[in-house]
């Protein structure tokens, strides 16, 4: 994990051949909210990529390279005081020397915070 204790995977749900739903649960303590704001935490979307591919490169069991990130849309304020728990819904489709992943996350009460398309160089 490249920032360390920043989420945590608490269940994988395997939907169909591609796709898996993974419940995180953000760590509203870490260091990275203190600075991204103080008094009004909010999850940096590069973090939330980071979390993406690590969740992907498990799942693959392989070590991956952000290749291109597209569509991407934050529809909503990740904030890990109100919504410390996501659920990230994953595709993911290997394909030559590529993983192609399409990402919805959503609050559990099924708000949609993130969408985003990323393709992932295998390594």
């Amino acid at each position: 994990m490249l920032i360390k204790d920043f989420y945590k995977t608490l269940k994988i749900d395997q939907v169909d051949e591609n796709t898996i739903h993974v419940l995180i649960k953000l760590n509203k303590d870490h260091s990275v909210f203190k600075g991204h704001f103080p008094e009004n935490p909010i999850t940096p979307g590069v973090c939330m990529i980071q979390a993406i591919k690590e969740i992907v490169q498990d799942y693959t069991k392989r070590l991956l390279f952000l290749q291109n990130i597209s569509n991407v849309k934050f529809t909503a304020i990740i904030n890990p005081y109100l919504n410390p728990d996501l659920i990230l819904e994953l595709s993911i489709i290997e394909e030559n020397n590529t993983v192609n992943v399409k990402n919805i996350t959503k609050f559990v009460n099924g708000t949609i915070a993130l969408k985003c398309n990323g393709v992932f160089i295998l390594k």
